[in-house]
């Protein structure tokens, strides 16, 4: 079961497959009494598209029995001890995927010739992703973190890690993070490594980067390239190349907090310019149609903010969510299309926007 897809998995999620690509997404819950449930909903659900595909005319009889059985794998990948708050299975002719969400998603069972990813792209932005950079005179480590956790991360090239050839054991000694070894030449090409490894990492996926080390340490990297400088912020805090993970979360985590507080701070001035400039939009229904026509520059959503709505003409009005064609996740749509067109998301605490109806944009015009 994965979690926090990068921007490069989301656009291969949003291809078009072979039909049928089944999704199917429920939500999920952490604790009990709630999730004593999800076991029931997820068979439901699954049978359901087994159902579907199954009944459909247009499905081959190979492509059937390949899509029920990437169904089975699937099922078999879940976890639902460790739920968080939804759940996404992803299944057509020669594949299937499944992951976990950090944010809710109504039960459905969709067969298209793409899978439904709005759900996703919704919870990967509202995580609030960003980077670690933990380096040491012989390793450096790139950590992934979101709001409940931090990860290691071994998919871009991580651990750096370097094996000093010197046996000489008062130099071991002396080895580590010291000035001394900071001046060394293969030290400084080591880490000039590192600064290119995390750049190419940041072209593809960039999101608010981390960096801790010793001081010395972090003086050689902002000395031997650029990603120092542009990091978010710089820790000094030596011993995390060699921590786990809830150790570096525990360090980081005054630093990421601080960083979504300006967030807010910044998402709420550029809407209160925009008032003064007419290019704000609040309420659903307003940031839904603009969004529709691809205006959105920046949305602000407050976090918590589910609602379910029907089509009415030019509008959207509020529905009951077993209402028949209500759209119980109109905001993640809106999220998901705000970035299809190059506009920025925020998510702001529950309550920031009462007096706009809990969801606003600045509008490109």
């Amino acid at each position: 079961m994965q979690r926090a897809p990068s921007p490069a998995v989301l656009a291969e999620l949003r291809r078009p497959r072979p039909y049928p690509a089944v999704s199917i997404l429920m939500p999920t819950h952490r604790r009990e009494p709630d999730n004593a449930q999800d076991p029931v909903r997820l068979r439901n659900l699954l049978a359901e598209a087994k159902e579907k595909v199954q009944a459909d005319p247009e499905v081959s009889r190979a492509d059937r029995i390949d899509v029920l059985e990437q169904l089975d794998r699937a099922l078999a990948e879940v976890d639902l001890v460790h739920a968080e708050d939804g759940l996404a299975i992803l299944a057509a002719p020669g594949e299937h995927q499944v992951w976990s969400l950090g944010r809710t998603a109504p039960a459905r069972v969709v067969l298209s010739d793409t899978y439904l990813t709005r759900n996703l792209v919704a919870a990967q932005a509202a995580e609030r992703p960003y980077w670690v950079l933990a380096v040491a005179a012989d390793r450096v480590v790139l950590w992934r973190g979101d709001q409940d956790r931090v990860t290691e991360d071994r998919d871009h090239g991580f651990p750096l890690e370097r094996v000093f050839d010197n046996p000489d054991p008062e130099r071991q000694e002396r080895i580590g993070d010291t000035p001394s070894t900071f001046r060394d030449e293969e030290t400084k090409t080591f880490l000039r490594q590192a600064d290119a490894e995390v750049g190419r990492l940041l072209a593809a996926d960039r999101r608010p980067l981390y960096v801790t080390g010793e001081a010395a340490a972090l003086a050689l990297l902002d000395a031997v390239g650029p990603i120092a400088k542009e990091a978010t912020e710089q820790l000094p805090h030596g011993g995390l190349a060699q921590a786990d993970a809830e150790t570096v979360r525990k360090v980081v985590e005054p630093a990421v907090r601080a960083q979504a507080e300006r967030d807010t701070t910044d998402a709420l001035a550029q809407l209160d310019a925009a008032r003064g400039r007419q290019t704000f939009a609040a309420g659903l229904d307003e940031v839904w149609r603009a969004a529709g026509d691809g205006r959105l520059g920046r949305l602000v959503v407050e976090e918590n903010f589910r609602t379910a709505v029907r089509d009415a003409g030019e509008h959207v009005v509020p529905a009951a969510a077993e209402e028949s064609g209500a759209r119980e996740d109109i905001v993640d749509e809106v999220v998901e299309r705000t970035l299809d067109n190059g506009g920025q998301v925020s998510f702001v605490p529950d309550g920031t926007l009462s007096d706009a109806g809990r969801i606003a944009a600045v509008l490109r015009y």
